[in-house]
């Protein structure tokens, strides 16, 4: 092979390698960076609802706990009101009667935590996997989701299964 045949295809060998460098910048450049999209970190749902004046009411991980459809079921998770003014909290669902709580303003209410609150669902309408179609509102505003279902499968929740609140602890006996 001639100096000029090698030449020309090591120039080609550039020439195409250096397209390929610029074609992937430019895709990636056009991509989204997926580390700055919202995202639920945790087997629960998030829901942002906007009050009146801007600033954000929010559910944090929401999800019931339950051993099975038609049976009890535990509300956790969290709302946090990051307003100037106490609010109240409305989750309609389709389980009973719509819970209301009180958020300071500023302030978080934790649910189905030792320090938190306790919101018990008489049944549940489905089974754990599945969702239920809840409504999250306050200061005037709503926000329709879709609330998870989960049983005691993951360690976790299996404390938090309503059943698993209602038995006792066993206690030791002292043998004699």
């Amino acid at each position: 092979m001639s100096r000029r045949a090698t030449a020309a295809r090591g120039a080609r060998t550039i020439a195409l390698a250096a397209a390929s460098a610029a074609g992937a910048l430019l895709l990636a450049g056009c991509s989204p960076s997926t580390t700055t999209l919202d995202y639920d970190p945790s087997d629960g749902v998030g829901v942002t609802i906007q009050s009146v004046d801007g600033d954000e009411l929010r559910g944090i991980n929401l999800m019931v706990v339950a051993t099975a459809e038609g049976e009890p079921g535990n509300l956790l998770g969290a709302l946090t009101n990051e307003t100037q003014d106490d609010a109240t909290f409305t989750l309609e669902h389709p389980d009973g009667s719509p819970v209301s709580l009180e958020v300071p303003a500023g302030g978080t209410v934790y649910l189905g935590t030792p320090t938190g609150e306790t919101v018990q669902f008489d049944t549940v309408s489905a089974a754990p996997g599945s969702y239920v179609d809840a409504t999250l509102s306050a200061a005037g505003a709503a926000e329709e989701f879709k609330l998870p279902i989960l049983d005691g499968t993951l360690p976790e929740y299996a404390d938090h299964l309503p059943s698993a609140a209602a038995s006792p602890s066993p206690s030791a006996t002292p043998t004699d």
